[in-house]
């Protein structure tokens, strides 16, 4: 059975033939659907968003999307199963001309990827923060290969949490299967700070047009 996922919304939220796009976050291991959502204010970005709570219940407030097995590699099938979830809730809360604009960080970051692999013809801009891609084949794999949407890739030069090996693997597939922003931030660990939420604002602004900017 697929687990229905909680959620906090911008306010004002709305989907409708009308809406072009929204933005969807997908936060870390151990955080929660605050989380992320702090981060809307400082994008800057005239667009309805949702920030998603993970499935896997921790404690002490605390989700994850999967559990940590192997770091760096975790093994398919949850990671799957927590994908078809959010397809779930986009299903049920958001209009199906509605573009996905998924913006993860961590372990969400690799939902985020996971969004695009799977439907790649649904998502746009999709953003990798401190992040990285499964190791196993995914349905849209080919349509990437073959269409090179655009990607964001941003991490700290001294993250020490991502396995390397799932730096390399990242690393690896990304350019064959994305025109790749990638990004790599001097003196950030596992963290996101402004400059990256610079680059990821001109990054979406770029792929979507100035109109989704607040300042526009």
């Amino acid at each position: 059975m697929i687990p229905t996922l909680r959620d906090v919304r911008s306010t004002g939220w709305t989907t409708s033939e009308a809406t072009s796009e929204v933005v969807i976050f997908l936060h870390g291991f151990g955080s929660n659907e605050q989380d992320l959502s702090g981060l809307a204010p400082a994008l800057g970005l005239d667009l309805p968003w949702a920030s998603l709570r993970a499935p896997l219940e921790l404690g002490n407030g605390g989700a994850a999307w999967f559990e940590i097995t192997t770091p760096g590699a975790p093994d398919a099938a949850p990671v799957e199963e927590a994908t078809a979830a959010i397809w779930a809730w986009i299903e049920e809360n958001v209009d199906p001309s509605t573009r996905i604009v998924p913006i993860g960080f961590s372990q969400g970051g690799l939902m985020a990827s996971q969004l695009l692999r799977t439907r790649p013809e649904r998502v746009i801009a999709p953003v990798i923060l401190g992040g990285f891609v499964l190791g196993a084949s995914q349905p849209g794999d080919e349509s990437l290969r073959e269409n090179l949407p655009a990607v964001f890739w941003g991490r700290g030069a001294v993250d020490r949490v991502i396995a390397p090996v799932a730096i390399t693997r990242t690393t690896e597939f990304l350019p064959t299967h994305a025109t790749l922003i990638k990004k790599v931030y001097p003196g950030l660990a596992h963290g996101i700070n402004a400059a990256e939420l610079d680059d990821v604002r001109d990054f979406i602004t770029a792929q979507l047009g100035a109109e989704v900017s607040a300042g526009a």
